[in-house]
């Protein structure tokens, strides 16, 4: 069959366990030829479908997810080298970004921290965003520190990121004027579907409630975060009230900022003014 021909029968086939696929046809197509997607959709009709498409479409339809499939996933305004070693980036993260955006409308952060930056994606998208910033990552993990440092050498932000083992603030210096945070936040007995269940289980779950790793984050919080600066921090879709609830304790001014979907999804915390 034809490229056209085979993205039409991948799609339905894809249909039935995903929800963009589409989307996950051309995105398998694009890596099989070795081409970016954009450049693919404009040459598919004078391309032959290569031999390997086939295998890399029953990895998709045995549940893989695409980022792990090709390697690379797309945030923000940058693609990340992902691995199973840790979260595959996805578009609600992308929500800490914006509230950053806003945030430092009229002035840059000098000085971005990322806890938990697992592929580096927050922290690389901010100084991808603030060409002047420097930042450092912060993870538990050595084999996801491994894919972050990779991730600022190939984007040409090396020299403006470090990256350290450490357990969430511990021994972190501040302030920052960006925090970017997003921690585990799933319950213990939470059911989980779909891509989530090939991420690290490490990034993903955080006792009982989901809260256990903001109990212990949110105490550094006002320590860390510099006069005028703020701290995006993601939370699960109906977590508003309890994260809030920590962060008032410590006597931070806490806004909420909802995803594309509608759902609850960063916290923004501020010193008072």
């Amino acid at each position: 069959m034809t490229v056209p021909d085979t993205l039409r029968a991948a799609t339905v086939q894809l249909a039935v366990g995903s929800d963009t696929p589409r989307l996950d046809a051309e995105l398998l197509m694009a890596h099989a030829l070795d081409l970016t997607r954009p450049d693919m959709l404009l040459r598919q009709r004078d391309l032959d479908v290569p031999a390997d498409f086939v295998a890399l479409l029953e990895r998709r339809l045995s549940g893989e997810p695409i980022a792990h499939i090709t390697g690379i996933r797309d945030f923000w305004t940058i693609s990340l080298t992902v691995t199973p070693d840790v979260l595959i980036p996805r578009p609600d993260s992308e929500t800490l970004i914006e509230a950053a955006v806003d945030h430092f409308r009229d002035h840059a952060p000098a000085m971005v921290l990322d806890l938990g930056t697992g592929s580096g994606a927050l922290l690389l998208a901010a100084l991808a965003e603030w060409p002047q910033a420097r930042g450092l990552g912060v993870d538990a993990s050595p084999a996801a520190l491994a894919v972050s440092r990779d991730n600022a050498a190939r984007l040409g932000l090396a020299e403006r990121a470090v990256f350290q083992l450490g357990d969430w603030g511990d021994g972190v210096d501040g302030p920052f004027d960006l925090l970017l945070i997003n921690p585990p936040y799933i319950g213990r007995d939470e059911p989980l579907t779909g891509d989530v269940l090939h991420d690290p289980a490490s990034a993903l779950f955080a006792g009982v409630d989901g809260l256990d790793d903001y109990r212990r984050i949110v105490p550094d919080l006002p320590r860390l975060i510099a006069p005028g600066g703020m701290a995006a921090i993601e939370i699960g879709y109906d977590q508003r009230d309890s994260v809030s609830a920590l962060l008032v304790e410590q006597g931070l001014e806490v806004r909420v900022r909802r995803d594309l979907a509608g759902h609850d999804r960063c916290l923004i915390a501020i010193h008072p003014s």
